[in-house]
């Protein structure tokens, strides 16, 4: 069950979470490694839209999508280990996840290239990021994180 509690008094659904923080930001890290490392050929294939969409994304934005997705791998990995530098590097992830958005959604017109379900995604990944912020301050005030 969600609730119990294992020898070292650290309940199951935090292991659930942990591991699934873990394979949600690494899909992350490998979208942002095939983002930077799209070839012309690939690029090519897209829609003219998207292609323009990409090639006018600032290198702040990519850099901020570089801290968000390895911000969150590496504070899954922290949690995981029962570290709490899983903390700040989630707030550093969620950072990322921040200036990302608000390039995405303010800056650029990516909700006239995807559509208004664009806008779906990078929520839920603001969402998420906000959860595992609460669920590493939890795990520290319980004594599960050292």
């Amino acid at each position: 069950m969600a609730g119990e509690q294992e020898k070292n008094g650290i309940t199951t659904w935090f292991w659930v979470v942990g591991w699934g923080a873990l394979l949600w930001n690494l899909l992350g890290v490998m979208s942002y490694i095939m983002t930077v490392t799209m070839s012309p050929e690939v690029m090519a294939e897209l829609p003219a839209a998207q292609r323009e969409l990409m090639a006018n994304t600032p290198a702040w934005a990519t850099g901020a999508f570089a801290f968000a997705v390895f911000g969150g791998a590496l504070g899954s990995l922290s949690l995981l280990l029962k570290r709490k530098i899983a903390l700040p590097l989630f707030i550093v992830s969620f950072i990322g996840i921040v200036v990302q958005l608000y390039h995405s959604l303010f800056m650029s017109n990516s909700i006239e290239v995807y559509g208004p379900g664009g806008a779906v995604m990078p929520i839920m990944v603001l969402l998420f990021g906000i959860g595992l912020i609460w669920i590493a301050r939890n795990a520290i005030s319980k004594g599960w994180l050292k």
